[in-house]
């Protein structure tokens, strides 16, 4: 995916506007690979709950374009829009707030030109609106808000391919990284402001505010994420068959799952494989290692003596600068609850995190799939425990001594 360095939250109009086009190329080139294979009809889709129909998925990030920038929508409340839809029934179909997900497979969605024809022509109309606008902070949040969104929909429609093992574009299908020699790194600790600061300007989602202190005791934590060989050895020790490195939830969806191994791993012989993208390949053993469940990444700390960090260690760990400690290649998950920081309240995308607080859990950094406009080390991320489609890994931290 082509990207420019330069952060979504403080980006200014001429920016905007060249990062908007760029998502939107980039998630119709993605919808592509699911037309390709036929699957561009919501019927054909297998009905999973974690994924979408790619072509509403399609529709509903040109929707929420239109919803909040060509609408000028105050909230994602129906009546607070101005106007109607450019289709007629774009409000039915497209709003994933009165749509549930179980619906979305049954729904008359207009035909796959259709939806591109609208794509385009939102993107036309929000490009033109953009460059009539003061390039200040609030005329340009709902472009950011809406930049981000389509960010985060094109990651979810590779976590799609990658469920559905279909092909994906050649440069994320093969790990090309370089990566460093693990190490542990020993954080003195003290006081953070985690969160963002109210006077950072720039855009921020709703459940990063505000920055408020926080005393993080020294802690020594990995300076890169578990390995796939790291893993294997936790496996070939009887990992998935030892019930005392697995909490109670955790024990519990072992057993239901049935699971010996992470998702995506084939054993032949001595060797293990992967499936990635649709394709078999040996499991590269620096690699770290990704669809981890929270629950396997707690049992592999469990049985290695350690422990997942909090999100704040986290945090504290990637703005310290710290030269060995390198984040972005895979989502984290952290040992911290996604919880609303004091003072919370929702913003005009009023159904991102509220709803989701106490039933999922924080995930921090980026991964390869993620632009690197989006990063931030001050960006909660969040599952439920349980997701392992997700481009995600984890590193190991313990107390200091």
């Amino acid at each position: 995916m082509a990207t420019n360095n330069v952060s979504f939250r403080t980006a200014r109009t001429q920016q905007l506007a060249e990062a908007l086009q760029d998502a939107r190329h980039y998630t119709l080139r993605l919808f592509d690979y699911f037309a390709d294979a036929g699957l561009d009809s919501p019927l054909r889709v297998p009905q999973l709950r974690i994924v979408n129909p790619p072509l509403w998925e399609l529709g509903h990030t040109a929707w929420f374009a239109e919803w909040f920038v060509l609408r000028e929508a105050a909230s994602s409340h129906p009546a607070d829009a101005v106007g109607n839809s450019l289709l007629t029934k774009g409000d039915d179909w497209f709003d994933s707030n009165t749509v549930p997900h179980r619906n979305r497979w049954t729904l008359d969605l207009p035909s796959t030109g259709g939806v591109k024809t609208y794509c385009h022509e939102v993107l036309d109309r929000v490009l033109d609106k953009l460059s009539r606008e003061a390039s200040v902070d609030e005329a340009l949040y709902p472009y950011r808000l809406v930049l981000a969104h389509e960010d985060m929909h094109g990651e979810a429609f590779l976590y799609s391919l990658q469920t559905l093992g279909l092909q994906a574009p050649i440069q994320l299908t093969h790990d090309e990284q370089d990566y460093s020699t693990p190490s542990e790194i020993a954080f003195p600790g003290g006081t953070l402001h985690l969160g963002s600061a109210a006077d950072t300007g720039g855009f921020m989602f709703d459940n990063e505010k505000f920055a408020h202190s926080c005393y993080v005791p020294p802690f020594r934590m990995d300076s890169t994420l578990v390995t796939n060989a790291q893993f294997a050895d936790f496996i070939a020790d009887g990992g998935y068959d030892n019930r005392q490195f697995w909490s109670l939830s955790g024990a519990d969806w072992l057993m239901r799952q049935e699971r010996s191994a992470p998702r995506y791993w084939e054993r032949d012989g001595n060797q293990w494989h992967t499936m990635r993208f649709g394709q078999l390949m040996t499991l590269a053993a620096h690699e770290p290692v990704r669809h981890i469940t929270l629950y396997e990444a707690q049992a592999y700390c469990a049985w290695a003596g350690r422990r997942l960090a909090t999100e704040a260690e986290w945090e504290y760990a990637a703005l310290s600068g710290h030269p060995a400690f390198r984040w972005g290649q895979l989502w984290e998950w952290t040992a911290s609850p996604f919880e609303p920081y004091p003072g919370f309240s929702p913003d005009r995308y009023r159904e991102y995190s509220q709803p989701w607080f106490g039933t999922h859990q924080v995930l921090r950094g980026a991964s390869f799939a993620t632009p690197s406009r989006f990063g931030s080390a001050k960006f909660r991320n969040f599952f439920m425990p349980e997701r392992d489609d997700i481009f995600c890994g984890f590193r190991t931290c313990a107390w200091n001594r």
